[in-house]
């Protein structure tokens, strides 16, 4: 008998320290051990993957937690889910389309009607390469979902955060952003053959872009806003990439997957530090890769280039750009070419 101890602890020390060793690799839990009672936190896309799981962390340190998702049918799941793990009953689901400016306008309205304060806004939703497709509005899908409709829901709520002081905006980008590059001239693909990939990296350039003009413009307002990487994870964001489907991958990169790639668990822990650390406080217009900021790709460094795509933003989505709200009058509903 005793002849198998020895070949089980080895085993067992090398099961423990791959864990371990992954839990590094992935960056581990966030640091900071803050709670938000009392605050109100808006995660968009929250009904699954890293977005549920950052509003599943924020609803267990207290915080009045808002699911923002386009299937309400999940986003009421996931929230009950939550309800139930966390013994949190300050957590609701509400519709938001981030493909129709439409349904940003609703829900920003209801929020502002409805909701005392608004103290964290979390821009998790996402696609990930997906075929051409365009949103109701006619921009094109990764552009329109990961950042125009961010763009516009923020600037909506901006008026709500700054009476919530201090108030953060996380923005969640990639490391692809160092791919990227905003064609201010064709943003929405009309011109240029489409290139799925290239899409994608535009879309979180131009959210690294955004905030660092949005931390220009709220400078002295009290309210924060950074972008951050958040890791690789395993969610439903790949579905269009192929790789969970591929031989390959799955059995000759299994490992190195297992090794490099986050539970939703562990990728939301950045975007939580983010929300809540008390040492962050006042740190704005930043790139975090995970707990750490980085300086983000030159292109998300020109200053220029990011008021340019700001005014663009606004033009397109309709917004005024003095007082950050609709322009009277003007359809919203216009596809991009329309508007040229």
């Amino acid at each position: 008998m005793s002849r198998y101890l020895l070949p089980a602890s080895v085993l067992g020390t090398a099961v423990g320290g791959a864990v371990l060793l992954k839990d590094y690799v992935a960056g581990g839990t966030c640091p900071s051990k803050a709670t938000i009672p009392g605050k109100t936190v808006i995660v968009t896309g929250a009904n699954t993957g890293i977005g549920k799981q950052t509003a599943l962390e924020l609803a267990r340190r207290g915080g009045n937690v808002i699911l923002a998702c386009r299937d309400m049918e999940k986003c009421e799941a996931a929230a009950r889910d939550i309800r139930g793990e966390t013994l949190n009953h300050r957590v609701s689901a509400r519709h938001l389309d981030l493909a129709s400016l439409k349904s940003v306008r609703e829900f920003a309205a209801k929020v502002i009607e409805e909701e005392e304060r608004v103290d964290i806004l979390i821009n998790n939703a996402a696609v990930m390469r997906c075929p051409y497709w365009t949103t109701e509005d006619g921009f094109e899908m990764q552009l329109g979902v990961n950042y125009l409709g961010h763009f516009l829901l923020t600037n909506l709520l901006l008026d709500k955060l700054k009476a919530s002081v201090p108030g953060r905006v996380v923005n969640l980008s990639s490391l692809a952003h160092v791919a990227g590059h905003v064609d201010l001239e064709d943003l929405n693909w009309q011109r240029r053959k489409y290139d799925t990939k290239a899409a994608y990296c535009q879309s979180k350039l131009a959210l690294v872009l955004f905030t660092k003009e949005l931390s220009r413009r709220l400078r002295g307002s009290g309210v924060t806003v950074n972008a951050l990487h958040p890791g690789v994870a395993r969610t439903e964001l790949g579905r269009h990439t192929g790789m969970h489907r591929s031989t390959f991958s799955s059995f000759t990169l299994g490992p190195i997957f297992w090794l490099l790639v986050k539970s939703p668990q562990l990728a939301a822990q950045p975007s939580t530090y983010l929300a809540v650390a008390e040492e962050l406080e006042g740190v704005s217009g930043k790139y975090f890769d995970g707990f750490k900021e980085k300086a983000p790709a030159p292109e998300a460094e020109d200053e220029e280039l990011a008021q340019r795509l700001w005014a663009e933003s606004a033009r397109l989505v309709g917004l005024d750009m003095s007082h950050g709200s609709p322009v009277r009058g003007q359809s919203l509903s216009r596809s991009p070419l329309e508007q040229v």
